[in-house]
């Protein structure tokens, strides 16, 4: 759902601003906040950008489908 990379990314940065002594207090930093954000993460209502890609791709469709419905019952309506 999430793109792993992102995650794995923001974790490096947050672990990069911490300080040289506190890394060296916890040397699995990364690993903790990498899952504490995947946690959280997931717990967000969002969607994958494929999932909207697709979605989009879909509403598009059916609003072409619709318009021409639409024309198919104003043409009626005007036999």
């Amino acid at each position: 759902m999430l793109n792993a990379k992102k995650i794995e990314q923001l974790a490096e940065q947050i672990t990069n601003a911490i300080p040289p002594g506190v890394k060296n207090i916890a040397d699995n930093v990364e690993e903790k906040v990498k899952a504490v954000l995947q946690a959280k993460l997931t717990q967000l209502d969002v969607v994958s950008r494929e999932e909207f890609d697709v979605q989009t791709q879909v509403l598009a469709r059916t609003r072409a489908k619709l318009e021409q419905l639409e024309a198919i019952v104003e043409e009626l309506k005007n036999k």
